[in-house]
């Protein structure tokens, strides 16, 4: 028996209602995480100054750039989880969910490792300030050792969100965020420990969460309990795990490297503008948690809808999306410029990193709609099985995108703007793309489907002459 989420059902009640019970637990999860983080600025930023801040802003795009080639398996182990929940196979999830968790460790130990090694060549090659590179690569440098628990809890968080379950996740992130801002607290403001001490604190709580997820697991009732026994590496699930996660892997990969180039042009403008994009960078990412949730529902809803057959419900996914994109802009991306200010604020006194953090952010919230797009259409994509050509998109409209504007606008008129410009630009092309691949997947799929229908029923017709030739 497969086990069933206790008070939540994905297919009872209208389907906008359902999409948000679950997003929202995903948005409060990623809020909270952003709040925690943005903890981190706050306190070192107020409390070690602004090239400290600088420093740890300074490695966003390097962390996800290692990082996002194995993170992105975890929507392998998603898709296929939540078809095989939809389908009602159980032995199948059992195999996803133990195959899951050893990649996920398996996983964290390589990049760890490839964190550790890498981390402060990169930081040059990028062209850090020289006033902060050494706080940047001391603070990456403990921040990956966390690495291998933030695997896999997220993979263990992808699993849950697959049978329907977006609010244990929620939970332990609480848990472990509140855990993560007293020891920033008490490591920065009463140890002087500086960059480091919110490192190390970053680096705890992730043993924390992955502690909490794998207890969940260990305990929780039918196909997706987990037994350190049982895990082992099923070569079929891998497989598919890899062909949906590996090109979502490489999208997230391909869009780091962008964000990486982008970065080493911000650090061209010295550590106050790489403190401002820092700072803006956080607070625009209370808009994206949004965003972020949707693409989560996206998947699990497409992906039970599909292991179930019910193909007729992705169209109201997919309108339901949309609804929400435009539905956040305008509410989030509104008050996230209303409060710009005072917000930037938070993270600093220096009024020239406030009045570059509200340029950058005026520029990302005018089209981020399109952002959204981009984001939340390769969950729906994916979901029905194809996720090469998301990948294919973001390569196109993202990675190269940015690159000849790199190379060509920014190069011909190398202002702030204009590099902030190439943020929307980039998306708009991207997210095109994205809604495309949508369109020509849903083709394919109700092709199959159809095709299906029509063996069925062929099949269906010649069992029936038989029975009546016997009689």
């Amino acid at each position: 028996m497969v086990s069933q989420v206790d008070d939540f059902d994905i297919h009872s009640g209208p389907l906008i209602n359902r999409m948000l019970i679950f997003a929202l637990p995903i948005m409060a999860m990623n809020l909270l995480q952003l709040l925690f983080n943005a903890a981190d600025m706050v306190v070192v930023g107020r409390f070690s100054g602004s090239e400290a801040l600088a420093a740890v802003g300074a490695t966003g795009s390097l962390i996800n750039l290692i990082v996002n080639l194995f993170m992105g398996l975890s929507v392998g182990t998603s898709v296929i989880v939540a078809q095989d929940y939809g389908a009602g196979k159980p032995d199948a999830i059992r195999r996803s969910v133990h195959t899951s968790i050893a990649v996920s460790a398996i996983g964290g130990l390589i990049v760890m490792a490839i964190g550790l090694a890498l981390s402060k060549p990169l930081l040059d090659m990028m062209g850090t300030p020289e006033d902060i590179v050494h706080l940047s690569a001391l603070y990456i440098r403990i921040y990956f050792i966390g690495l291998p628990a933030s695997m896999v809890y997220n993979f263990g968080a992808a699993i849950l969100r697959a049978i329907g379950d977006s609010r244990r996740p929620m939970y332990y992130l609480t848990i472990t965020g509140i855990v993560n801002v007293i020891l920033n607290m008490f490591f920065v403001i009463v140890l002087h420990m500086s960059v480091k001490g919110v490192a190390w604190a970053t680096v705890i709580s992730q043993y924390l969460a992955m502690l909490l997820i794998m207890t969940c697991l260990s305990r929780s009732d039918g196909a997706i309990r987990f037994s350190f026994g049982l895990m082992r590496i099923d070569t079929h699930k891998l497989k598919d795990i890899v062909r949906i996660g590996l090109p979502a892997g490489l999208q997230g990969l391909l869009f780091s490297i962008s964000n990486v180039l982008i970065q080493s042009a911000v650090n061209s403008f010295g550590s106050v503008m790489v403190a401002a994009s820092a700072a803006s960078s956080n607070v625009e990412g209370f808009v994206s948690t949004a965003t972020n949730a949707y693409y989560n529902a996206a998947i699990t809803f497409t992906g039970q809808s599909m292991g179930a057959k019910k193909y007729d419900q992705i169209d109201n996914i997919a309108r339901v999306c949309t609804i929400l994109i435009f539905v956040t802009w305008i509410v989030l991306g509104g008050a996230t410029l209303f409060f710009g200010r005072p917000l930037l604020g938070l993270y600093t006194s220096n009024p020239d990193v406030i009045e570059l953090g509200m340029l950058r952010m005026k520029v990302m919230m005018a089209a981020y709609f399109t952002c959204g797009f981009m984001s939340v259409f390769p969950g729906l994509t994916r979901a029905m099985g194809y996720s090469i050509l998301p990948m294919l998109c973001t390569l196109v409209g993202a990675c190269i995108m940015r690159i000849v504007w790199l190379a060509t606008v920014f190069a011909w008129y190398p202002t702030v703007m204009v590099l902030f410009m190439c943020y929307p630009v980039s998306w708009a092309l991207a997210g095109i793309g994205q809604v495309g691949s949508f369109f020509y997947a849903r083709r394919q799929v109700l092709k199959r489907a159809l095709l299906e229908s029509t063996v069925e029923d062929v099949e269906s017709s010649l069992l029936a002459q038989e029975t009546a030739a016997a009689k």
